[in-house]
């Protein structure tokens, strides 16, 4: 009761409009002095054509509507309201009430269908139920378009030619239900893409549903993927449904799929091929109808020459194949991505967004960057948390503090001095500046070493 009472008041506390549609008008008057009494703003209208106007003007909330009305019924009505308004409920009332209307109301989608005269006591605390759904309707949807949104290709960062022909090739394959096969090295964002193009499919709004396959052992993955019956095997205590049955209608997101066992490989490939699948334990195949997008940093053709992953399911996972670049190949990325996860982090921790010292740049922009847009982001939110006002290099990591240099034109890629310069910068790094460390590795005097680093410049 206490919840309700909240409840109440809380909407209460907001603007809610109520359309009342009525054409005695003595009775719609004293109705609408009933509802703004508690604080609802009221529109009137006297029939169903002016009524679906107010509905087209303004945004109402709830319906309160007779059912025979001069230019219709109210329940027929009542599918264009739903149609057109979704978000929209509608209140019926009627002078005589019948099983049959109000069975064909409540299968049209009426909120509820309720007596004048007999029911006006229910009137009130319907609408504050029918108000409270309206607001966590209308929740729910700016939810799903925060999400929508987070996840659209207009968010991935980046102007490098390499991403924006894979931006182009995965809108493209968006509105398809074709197989999509992600490949790139670990940390190129395939995730991110796999819900781009999820968010732009035609099966926006359903599930999208994420496993990685080189999580699990065997045995565990089948049953995350198929799901299991009770008893299937010890531990299983109840019916458990898989990732497949929950993608039904939406997408299925397959990370790391090289990683997949071979047994279990023939298995999806079956499901791809028929839509039909058996939960672990069980006897009777189930159907999902779902879009699978894959994702692997393996070579997959390799993996299959070399009999380490099924010809057949490769063949039918490279229907269309997306490559993700390596940040290596997206230098000019990664200044804008830079300052956008600066802006992300500074808000996370509190702090005013932080400025960026050309060194600390040039630090980034000379880097290789193994881990790409995922060491990115570790090392930006690491430097935000060590910094107070400026980020310069000194809070990068030791390696790239101490990368070596590109070389000089007046030092040729190819000649020994170079060769030796990087060799020795590279020990220097894995010894974290350990001169005697170096030295030693080297199998060179420590005054051959100081002369070498003053000689070719190292820090």
């Amino acid at each position: 009761m206490y919840s309700e009472i909240t409840s109440a008041l809380a909407i209460s506390q907001m603007t809610h409009k109520i359309l009342i549609i009525d054409d005695e008008e003595k009775l719609r008057s004293l109705l609408a002095r009933i509802v703004k009494s508690e604080g609802f703003e009221v529109v009137e209208a006297k029939d169903l054509k002016s009524g679906f106007k107010k509905l087209e003007q303004t945004d109402i909330d709830v319906v309160l509507c007779d059912v025979k009305l001069p230019d219709g019924n109210g329940v027929d009505f009542l599918q264009n309201i739903k149609g057109s308004f979704p978000l929209t409920e509608v209140i019926l009332l009627t002078a005589f009430g019948n099983i049959a209307d109000g069975v064909q109301a409540m299968k049209n989608g009426a909120f509820d269908y309720i007596v004048k005269g007999d029911d006006n006591d229910k009137i009130i605390p319907l609408l504050y139920k029918a108000v409270e759904k309206v607001h966590l309707q209308k929740k729910v949807q700016q939810l799903e378009k925060r999400i929508g949104d987070k996840y659209s290709f207009d968010t991935i960062i980046g102007k490098s030619k390499g991403i924006e022909q894979v931006i182009d090739l995965a809108k493209k394959v968006a509105k398809t239900d074709s197989t999509v096969l992600l490949t790139g090295e670990t940390g190129t964002g395939k995730e991110v893409f796999a819900q781009a193009i999820h968010e732009n499919s035609n099966r926006v709004g359903k599930s999208f549903v994420a496993l990685n396959c080189s999580t699990f052992s065997k045995e565990i993955l089948e049953s995350e993927l198929f799901g299991h019956k009770q008893g299937a095997f010890t531990g299983a205590l109840k019916d458990k449904k898989g990732f497949i049955e929950e993608a039904n209608g939406g997408t299925l997101f397959l990370d790391e799929i090289g990683e997949m066992p071979i047994e279990l490989q023939a298995k999806l490939l079956r499901v791809l091929e028929t839509s039909e699948y058996i939960p672990v334990g069980d006897t009777t195949p189930k159907k999902s109808n779902f879009r699978l997008i894959a994702a692997t940093n393996r070579d997959l053709k390799t993996e299959s020459d070399e009999h380490r992953f099924r010809s057949d399911l490769y063949f039918r996972l490279n229907i269309f194949e997306i490559k993700l670049p390596p940040l290596r190949e997206r230098v000019k990325d990664i200044i804008t991505l830079t300052h956008s996860f600066v802006k992300q982090f500074s808000e996370k921790t509190n702090k005013k967004t932080l400025q960026i010292s050309d060194e600390f740049l040039q630090k980034l922009e000379n880097y290789s960057w193994p881990g790409n847009i995922r060491e990115l982001k570790n090392i930006i939110e690491r430097s935000v948390i060590l910094s107070d006002a400026v980020l310069t290099a000194d809070v990068l990591p030791y390696e790239m503090q101490h990368q070596p240099e590109k070389p000089t034109k007046s030092m040729s890629a190819f000649s020994m001095q170079s060769i030796e310069k990087l060799h020795i910068q590279k020990v220097l790094n894995y010894t974290k500046g350990n001169k005697a460390e170096t030295a030693r590795l080297l199998e060179i005097g420590i005054a051959t070493l100081y002369r070498k680093l003053e000689e070719y410049g190292i820090q």
